[in-house]
């Protein structure tokens, strides 16, 4: 069977087909299966638990337990000998090559070892008794990038962490080590957050120190992202609070090496009060920690806070390490670099675990799935990943992701796979991924299959055929799996993600069904009576429920969620598994929200028929049937519509702009800058950050971020007529005042906030005489946070 990830090669086939450095050959496999780990005695204390890594993780996988020696055995078995070299050759490189009769590693240093064996385990073949190495290897290495890190945040909003005991977290610390990463970033026990979650198998505190120690054990680097989130830092007994608060924390943990503090998101403090906090910070972190350093991160500023951040970080203050870049910032990675002086490395923060409202959203997702699978889906993205690391890493030292649970392991190792080798192929790190984490079988087929997902979110849902053919690949995969693959949460994702996505697009396919019958009785409303065609609509509208398909569908997903909860710890309802809300992951929940417009229609019909004129009546029922026709000679855009915005001006885009800071994205509406509440109806989604409101064209929108103008262009005018646009803003940023002008000279409207209903402006006649329109909007300037505020949802250009 065709893979399903070749039709997207043309767009990224550098990526799949870039060169990798190591020497490939052809000999016979090595057996490893009775080899000796020969290790010095005097090993450091990381170097030791390389050794351990490598014997017990070789053994959960082969029933084999390899014999540690200190000496080479005289008997002939194989050897798998560790060293450490010279520590003047590159910083945690190593060489690893076959020999004769088995595989030496000599690291550059403790972590060349650790990095070393992580490399062997990638390559070997471990089976039940068996231990093989397919391909020889003869391979000189050290990373690209020195900061390769990940964000592992012990509290309550993540989607899994806070259920993870302290072997978890060593598990899964181990095996980000085993691709290289460096550096995992803590959370402090006081955060945006809830103090407790019914998961914690120990207190925050208590946690956060086993965590520390456990990266102290392995050598990597303990980072802790610690948001000041106190009111006013101009009162020095705020100030003299956060230090002692933050000195507790930073005296009880075995290892700190830097603390990175963002500016936003959370935290709302100017630069004139957060700098000189940040400097005592600095003081009092080396009180216990002499080298650690500083970070700070501009996210969330406006214009104004970032100048005058920016003229603080000008004046180079010796206590500042590096600045962070992150979501929510205002200028691009390559303008911020250009910004900052050249003194200070800028550590990338890129958002690896959100699909939507995001800093690298799912480009032109589609509604069904941004509304049902959500924000904290399981997201295996890994053509996405190459791209915005090979546009956006070259101007930083490297990295560590913002992550909110396991849904985004994949991108995870694909981040620090790349950190250390840019040129890694990308086929070749989900191969060794599938070999090494699924097993020694499923190197091809599970590799493909995680591109096939990614896939599955390309264009719209119900046009997707291939959404079909990748469940039916897992579904062979499934059949053919041992008790104990099904029991590996890493592959009851990728099972729980094929089902899910085939159950929303039958879904779609059928309710779009339903609604187009629904509304061809409305158009029979004249023959029918209003009463009798709106009865006859509804209850077509509701076999969504009463007559619901894909049932078989459905009931995989529940249990590939519960066994998730049993396996890993994932919560992904708020009833069944307490989830501390439906929008952080919990999509068990949205699974059956509707997928058209089924909801407004049955409001609009319930207000109808309070209505006691049939003239009326019919009316508004001609209305609804009507709703997108601009009239003769008009325009119709429905700007969240891949299908039905020929208007919209969409460039540069994602594959040159991912996170959308100069384009124009295709977003799902949603109350994420502390907006209006919205009306609810029959579906309650509390937490979810959406309530719906309107038509299934208000819930999703073109918009554009910050200071970037929003555009539409219109050609092929009649020059002679006179026009109106008429209007649906976004409900989610109705506060944020936006402006419209024609050509860029014409003022259609001032500044104003949004209404939730459509609303029309007359263009004048200068404007469309040339047989040419352009319509920009922008925002109110000096918005702070996401920069959400330029939103549209439809636009209708009508002829007069």
């Amino acid at each position: 069977m065709k893979s399903r990830f070749v039709p997207f090669l043309p767009l990224l086939s550098f990526l799949l087909l870039w060169p990798t450095r190591a020497t490939a050959q052809t000999n016979s496999a090595l057996d490893l299966t009775r080899a000796v780990v020969v290790a010095p005695a005097n090993f450091s204390g990381p170097e030791n638990k390389a050794v351990q890594m490598l014997v017990e993780e070789v053994e959960k996988r082969s029933q084999v337990r390899l014999l540690r020696a200190a000496q080479t055995p005289n008997d002939g078995a194989p050897v798998i000998a560790l060293s450490r070299g010279n520590n003047t050759a590159p910083r945690e490189g190593y060489q690893i090559k076959t020999t004769g009769n088995g595989v030496t590693i000599l690291g550059n240093d403790a972590r060349g070892v650790l990095f070393g064996v992580g490399h062997l385990l990638r390559s070997l073949h471990l089976t039940k008794n068996k231990i093989t190495l397919p391909t020889a290897l003869n391979l000189t290495t050290a990373p690209k990038y020195p900061v390769r890190g990940h964000q592992l945040g012990y509290r309550p909003k993540t989607n899994s962490y806070d259920g993870w005991d302290v072997a978890q977290w060593e598990q899964y610390i181990r095996d980000l080590a085993v691709w290289g990463t460096n550096a995992i970033e803590l959370i402090p026990p006081r955060s945006d957050d809830d103090a407790d979650s019914p998961h914690f198998p120990l207190p925050p505190m208590k946690m956060m120190i086993e965590m520390s120690r456990i990266c102290a054990e392995y050598g990597l680097d303990v980072w802790i992202w610690y948001p000041a989130l106190d009111k006013d830092y101009g009162d020095p007994k705020t100030v003299e609070f956060a230090l002692n608060e933050w000195g507790e924390v930073f005296k009880q943990l075995p290892r700190i090496d830097h603390i990175f503090v963002p500016g936003g998101d959370p935290g709302s403090t100017p630069p004139k009060l957060l700098m000189p906090l940040l400097e005592k910070q600095t003081a009092n972190v080396r009180r216990y920690h002499p080298n650690a350093g500083m970070w700070v991160a501009p996210q969330g500023f406006s214009q104004e806070w970032l100048n005058e951040f920016l003229g603080f970080v000008r004046a180079e203050p010796k206590w500042l390490s590096g600045i962070v870049y992150g979501p929510q910032s205002r200028l691009t990675l390559p303008q911020m670099r250009a910004a900052i002086p050249a003194k200070y490395p800028i550590r990338h923060y890129p958002d690896i675990t959100h699909s939507r409202q995001s800093q690298f959203a799912v480009p032109d997702w589609d509604l069904a799935f941004a509304l049902t699978e959500a924000r904290e889906v399981i997201n295996p993205r890994p053509m996405d990943m190459a791209l915005i690391f090979h546009l956006l890493q070259p101007h930083t030292n490297g990295f560590i992701a913002y992550s909110e649970g396991c849904n985004d392991d994949v991108n995870k190792i694909i981040w620090s796979a790349l950190g250390w080798n840019p040129e890694a192929n990308v086929k070749d790190v989900l191969r060794d991924y599938s070999r090494y984490f699924i097993g020694a079988n499923y190197a091809d087929s599970f590799a493909n299959g995680l591109f096939a997902l990614e896939e599955n979110w390309r264009g719209p849902v119900v046009m997707n055929h291939d959404i079909n053919v990748t469940l039916q690949q897992f579904q062979t995969l499934e059949r053919h799996a041992t008790p104990r693959d099904l029991q590996n949460w890493r592959f009851q994702q990728a099972l729980y993600r094929a089902y899910y996505d085939a159950y929303v697009r039958s879904r779609a396919i059928y309710e779009t069904s339903l609604e187009e019958q629904a509304m061809n009785k409305l158009r029979e409303a004249r023959v029918l009576g209003a009463s009798t065609a709106m009865t006859q609509a509804e209850s077509i509208l509701d076999k969504a429920v009463t007559e619901r398909i894909a049932q078989d569908l459905r009931a995989r997903v529940f249990e590939l969620g519960e066994a998730l909860f049993q396996s890993i710890r994932m919560q992904l309802s708020v009833e069944k598994y307490q989830a501390i809300g439906v929008g952080r992951g919990a999509n068990l929940n949205t699974i059956d929200f509707p997928l058209n417009n089924r909801l407004w229609l049955k409001q609009r019909f319930s207000e109808i028929r309070k209505i006691e004129s049939e003239a009326e009546r019919q009316k508004h029922l001609a209305e609804i049937v009507d709703w997108t026709n601009p009239g003769p000679g008009g325009f119709y855009d429905d700007l969240g519509n891949l299908t039905r915005q020929p208007h919209l001006v969409r460039s540069p885009g994602f594959a040159s702009d991912p996170y959308l800071l100069e384009s124009s994205a295709v977003s799902m509406v949603g109350a994420y800058d502390g907006s209006v509440q919205l009306r609810r109806d029959e579906f309650s989604l509390t937490g979810m950050g959406f309530q719906p409101y309107g038509r299934m064209s208000w819930w999703d929108i073109a918009e554009t971020y910050y200071d970037t103008p929003l555009k539409m262009r219109y050609t092929g005018l009649d020059t002679s007529a006179q026009y109106k646009v008429r209007i649906v803003y976004s409900s989610a940023t109705q506060q944020i005042p936006i402006r419209l002008m024609a050509n860029d000279q014409f003022e259609i409207h001032p500044f104003r906030k949004k209404e939730l209903q459509p609303v029309e402006f007359d263009i004048p006649a200068a404007a469309t005489a040339s047989g040419e329109l352009t319509l920009t909007w922008t925002q109110a300037p000096s918005n702070r946070g996401a920069g959400r505020g330029c939103q549209v949802a439809e636009i209708w250009l009508i002829k007069k």
